[in-house]
């Protein structure tokens, strides 16, 4: 492979749960680090729990923690900050400790949060000839568009993150070497023509653990009608699922639907279960994961991709992978993401959604061929085949070499 290559990974993590980001970070580190090469993650003490409870552990990977502060307790937002800065001074130490080492370099972002992006920033603009590979997964809605999921008291946190965006956005334009976005729409929104080439903005879209299903068997029958897998937050559409189960239950009385994740609007998903008084209808499962999470999926019909605003989203993916078919609504990025294998609902209509729910659950001849599509789609999306294809692009595209 030639000279060292030192890959430096900027990971402050800030937030609660586990992104598509923060996915595509770990299951790529994951299989990166059986490699002739070092890996250092910058993150925070939270960020090192996260890595480690998804099996990316201390074997061929350094980690440089961000120490807690007295203050993260007190506010989201002067977590940011503290971590924005602790960040960009430990990456500074560490850049002058390397600097005259005969070593290449490639910094990844795992996000446009500036935790992440800034300190890969100056590692580029201090050691010129770093890589520096951006990872800017979703633009944030204009938090005064209609389409904007940032309403009420989030509407500070849409403003803030939305501004936030803006500068990161120019900074990786103008000095990243290579861009991931999620789906092929975005990356019209960076390519130039002249560094940033079609070659050099990837759609990521993801992965998928192939290998877990497989030790899994088949119920004898299934358990669920549908299942739900995700964050409980206003972008993942969760409290329309809820409506939208309520019409499928007034269509099919005894319809049952399994839930799997956790996040900020938990209660107000248990309050709108009582209110519509489908206890015996939906079973909120918790977050789960590996074969705990597959063996659910297997005792389910259908996969839902409830989300009213998303570039991609991989968790229905992992459901594809067992045959399940799938319903989402129509959004212009998932049609670029699922061509195959989801029924499509248009956006904002519910009963259109429980409708193709009812469809699916009914019509044995179109379930299999959905079922059929949604298995041969899923079976691209390997994680061993994906983390290796993004590692030769980086090799190819800023080193010219292939391993």
């Amino acid at each position: 492979m030639g000279t060292k290559i030192l890959n430096i990974v900027a990971y402050a993590y800030v937030g609660k749960g586990i992104s598509g980001g923060d996915r595509i970070f770990i299951e790529c580190v994951k299989r990166w680090s059986g490699k002739d090469y070092t890996i250092n993650v910058f993150t925070s003490k939270d960020g090192l729990n996260i890595c480690k409870r998804y099996g990316l552990g201390l074997k061929n990977v350094t980690y440089i923690v961000l120490s807690p502060s007295k203050l993260d307790k007190f506010s989201l937002y002067l977590v940011y900050i503290i971590r924005l800065i602790k960040g960009s001074i430990i990456i500074t130490r560490f850049v002058e400790k390397i600097k005259d080492a005969h070593v290449k370099i490639v910094v990844y972002s795992e996000s446009d949060f500036w935790p992440d992006s800034i300190p890969a920033w100056i590692l580029k603009m201090k050691f010129r000839k770093a890589k520096w590979v951006a990872g800017f997964y979703l633009f944030v809605s204009n938090p005064f568009s209609n389409e904007s999921t940032y309403k009420g008291k989030r509407f500070l946190r849409g403003l803030f993150y939305y501004l936030s965006q803006i500068p990161v956005y120019w900074l990786v334009k103008k000095y990243a070497d290579m861009v991931w976005v999620t789906n092929e729409l975005d990356r019209w929104r960076f390519i130039d023509g002249e560094k940033l080439t079609p070659e050099r903005v990837i759609a990521v879209r993801g992965g998928v653990d192939t290998k877990t299903p497989s030790q899994v068997l088949e119920p004898k029958e299934k358990k669920y009608d549908a299942v739900f897998i995700g964050r409980f937050c206003p972008e993942k559409g969760i409290l329309e699922l809820i409506d939208i189960w309520k019409y499928v239950c007034e269509m099919k009385r005894d319809a049952k639907l399994a839930v799997l994740g956790a996040g900020e609007l938990e209660k107000k998903v248990e309050a709108k279960i009582i209110k519509y008084h489908l206890g015996n209808n939906i079973e909120l499962l918790g977050f789960k994961d590996g074969v705990e999470k597959f063996k659910i999926i297997k005792e389910s019909k259908v996969i839902l991709h409830s989300s009213i605003y998303d570039s991609g989203g991989m968790a229905a993916c992992e459901a594809m992978l067992c045959g399940l078919p799938g319903v989402c609504f129509d959004l212009l990025s998932l049609r670029v993401y699922y061509p195959k294998g989801m029924l499509k609902a248009p956006r904002g209509d519910l009963m259109a959604f429980a409708k193709n729910i009812i469809n699916l659950l009914d019509d044995r001849e179109l379930y299999n061929r959905m079922g059929k599509e949604a298995l041969e789609f899923a079976k691209d999306w390997d994680w061993d085949k994906r983390a290796k294809e993004l590692l030769n692009i980086i090799q190819r595209e800023l080193f010219h070499t292939i391993i």
